[in-house]
């Protein structure tokens, strides 16, 4: 027994030496061919299944950017090419090249190549962003019973749209391969509107048995802005039709450099829209001729250098990425820090006599032989250069820049969206905080200062400061995003306004609201100085604003920023309109109608739509421009209801149930004492015996000097 069993295990041994011995054997041979196949399955089993980036809408629900599905055509020619050479009965390189010539319109001489150049690959893109129309067939074709086509697959993607193109391109951005946000939302916020891709594996199972199992990707998130689309076409629209109306008007080329304009809720730092002459494509962000920067004749002649520069030109946001003077615009925040420190009181007044010498130097009013008397009010309502700076020298440098610094001046607003300039290096300080020599405040830069010269802000800056002053003295900082989503609508974040400061209070603010409003609708003062804002009023509107006029270096008295900000209504602002106009195609740059009559156009269509509607009597001094333009409307409406209306041939009448024009007979071609009324209709006799039913009843500018 012992000798049987002894038998057996040797013979065990020998067997197991044997499967050994032969496993060696086929490592050694065919090892490095079958790892390759091994991993080849693998490759060919795993397939990426792409996340859907989250879309962005405004605030009332419009989709801005959304991501679209499309397809990649994707050819396996290893897999085509195998069962060519083991089964040839299954060969189906002829009728899937045929497929695929036929459907896509793809060349034949390059799919020979490709299955000859790269016959061991099993990944050959053929095709990129396919749409659903364009796969359909192929689809169909490989559900078909008896499908000869094999080795063709297709790969999902996305590719971004946007539905508006350049609407509000500032704002929303666009996005490069590997769904990379390029400026605005989308960058801002890509992490939040990026998702995890996910993937599907097949595999065999313990019983030799192909599964598959599925890591579904994970969508991205969207956002809700708080962008208007409406009052953004209202702001774009208005920007464009400044633009041609002043094209070649003084010089060659649009009616400024740069005309930009901010609308905002001043009572919690929405942005409502964002703007500038400078626009482009979202969906062809790189085109140079499309977006109107040159000729195809030019473009051609470009470096990658110079192209690449205009673009980052193009793809700026003016109003938070650009600094500027702003002028007489600063005037409010100046006399708000001195109202607040207590050192001028509502009622006191200033002699202004064109000029206040500092340091030696005189510094001119914005009228040169002298406002005369003004009060604390008369200094914002008529501009005055000389009143503010005498109120700057009472307030002190140390005073004035801590207010500067509680308006935001010098520091960035942390707008969420990227490319916000930094401004701490262009505005003074008191000698205690000067983070430089160069930027201790002298009295000169005290005196400049108090009329919005000689320091830098951006826009938004501006806005947001604005803003403040006029909503009872609450510093929001503003923002473009107020909700972000699931993708399946569910909210995952409200993002609620931040209150960041009261730099003054709400007493302050009624004056200057007072002030401000004054400033557009106020009566000339003793000594004949008039409002210098008249030229935005709106007709039956409480509204209250102010102008500015910069002169830009080198002071040569040649090119002038000029700019207004204003808000509705003057009790109770509910939205606040900034714009500024970069030298104006005009002889005479300096004068502030230009950035009124921006604007007054912007807010005539914004208001209504804002629900704020006329509540005053129209000023005697409007009455003629309301009868001009409603006599205007009149003739446009005839002009239009005219043309509308075809007139009607002699003898023809309108069907008012078919709205078709017939023509009557005429009555000297007819019998009228004929009484047939069937003409030749055959008559059925059986309804000459129906009895009839009875009846029954029926029931100011600024000075170039600022």
């Amino acid at each position: 027994m012992k000798r049987k069993l002894a038998l057996l295990f040797v013979i065990i041994v020998l067997i197991l030496i044997g499967i050994f011995g032969w496993m060696v054997y086929i490592i050694r041979v065919s090892g490095e061919k079958y790892t390759r196949k091994v991993l080849a399955q693998q490759d060919t089993n795993s397939v990426l299944l792409p996340y859907k980036r989250g879309d962005i809408y405004d605030r009332n629900g419009t989709i801005l950017a959304t991501s679209e599905k499309v397809y990649n055509l994707i050819l396996d020619p290893a897999v085509l090419l195998e069962n060519q050479n083991v089964q040839p009965e299954k060969d189906c390189v002829e009728p899937t090249l045929q497929a695929l010539v036929s459907y896509f319109g793809l060349d034949r001489e390059e799919l020979n190549t490709i299955m000859e150049e790269k016959k061991n690959s099993h990944y050959v893109v053929l095709a990129k962003q396919l749409t659903k129309d364009q796969v359909s067939e192929l689809e169909e074709a490989m559900e078909e019973t008896n499908s000869r086509i094999a080795g063709v697959w297709l790969e999902d993607s996305y590719i971004r749209r946007y539905p508006y193109n350049n609407l509000a391109c500032n704002v929303i951005g666009y996005t490069v391969a590997g769904n990379v946000g390029q400026y605005g939302i989308e960058q801002q916020y890509s992490e939040i509107l990026n998702g995890e891709n996910g993937r599907s594996y097949n595999y065999l199972n313990e019983d030799l048995e192909q599964e598959k199992t599925v890591r579904p990707a994970t969508d991205g998130n969207s956002v809700i802005s708080t962008i208007d689309i409406t009052l953004q076409e209202i702001v774009e629209k208005e920007i464009a039709d400044f633009q041609e109306k002043y094209r070649n008007a003084y010089r060659e080329g649009d009616g400024s450099y740069t005309t930009a304009a901010i609308m905002m809720n001043p009572n919690n730092g929405e942005i409502y829209a964002m703007a500038s002459n400078r626009n482009y494509d979202l969906n062809n962000p790189y085109d140079v001729v499309l977006n109107g920067l040159y000729t195809e004749e030019e473009a051609a002649n470009l470096s990658e250098e110079e192209r690449l520069n205009a673009l980052n030109e193009l793809w700026r946001n003016y109003c938070i990425s650009d600094t500027y003077e702003p002028g007489s615009t600063a005037k409010p925040l100046t006399v708000a820090a001195a109202l607040e420190t207590g050192i001028v009181h509502d009622g006191d007044t200033y002699l202004c006599d064109g000029k206040k010498n500092v340091a030696g130097k005189d510094i001119w009013c914005s009228k040169k032989i002298g406002h005369g008397v003004i009060t604390l009010e008369g200094s914002i309502v008529l501009s005055c250069n000389d009143a503010l700076m005498q109120i700057a020298e009472k307030l002190g440098e140390t005073n004035f820049s801590r207010y500067q610094n509680m308006f935001n001046l010098g520091l960035r607003t942390n707008i969420d969206l990227p490319g916000e300039a930094r401004t701490d290096s262009l505005i003074y300080y008191a000698k205690e905080n000067a983070p430089s020599e160069n930027l201790v405040m002298r009295v000169t830069d005290l005196a400049t200062n108090s009329f919005g010269q000689n320091f830098n802000v951006t826009m938004i800056q501006m806005a947001s400061a604005f803003s403040s002053c006029i909503n009872g003295g609450y510093y929001y900082k503003p923002h473009v995003v107020k909700k972000v989503m699931d993708n399946s609508g569910g909210t995952i974040e409200n993002i609620d306004p931040v209150l960041l400061r009261t730099p003054i209070s709400s007493k302050t603010s009624a004056l200057l609201r007072r002030y401000l409003y004054n400033t557009m609708y106020g009566e000339p003062d003793a000594n004949g100085n008039g409002a210098t804002a008249k030229t935005a009023r709106i007709a039956g509107y409480a509204m209250g604003g102010k102008t500015g006029t910069a002169e830009m270096i080198p002071r040569d008295k040649t090119n002038y920023l000029v700019s207004f900000i204003g808000f509705a209504p003057a009790d109770h602002p509910e939205v606040v309109l900034y714009v500024i106009v970069d030298r104006p195609n005009a002889e005479k740059q300096y004068t502030s109608a230009f950035a009124q009559e921006l604007w007054k156009n912007i807010m005539k269509e914004a208001l209504p739509y804002l629900n704020i509607y006329p509540t005053e009597e129209i000023p005697e001094d409007m009455k003629a421009e309301v009868e001009a333009e409603q006599a205007a409307a009149a003739a446009t409406q005839e002009e239009e209801e005219s043309e509308e209306e075809e007139p009607v041939p002699e003898g023809a009448v309108v069907d008012p149930q078919t709205g078709e024009t017939v023509q009557m007979p005429d009555p000297d071609t007819i019998d009228q004492e004929d009484p047939s009324v069937m003409g030749d209709v055959p008559v059925n006799d059986n309804l000459l015996d129906v009895k009839p039913a009875e009846a029954t009843e029926e029931p100011e500018d600024d000075n170039p000097t600022e």
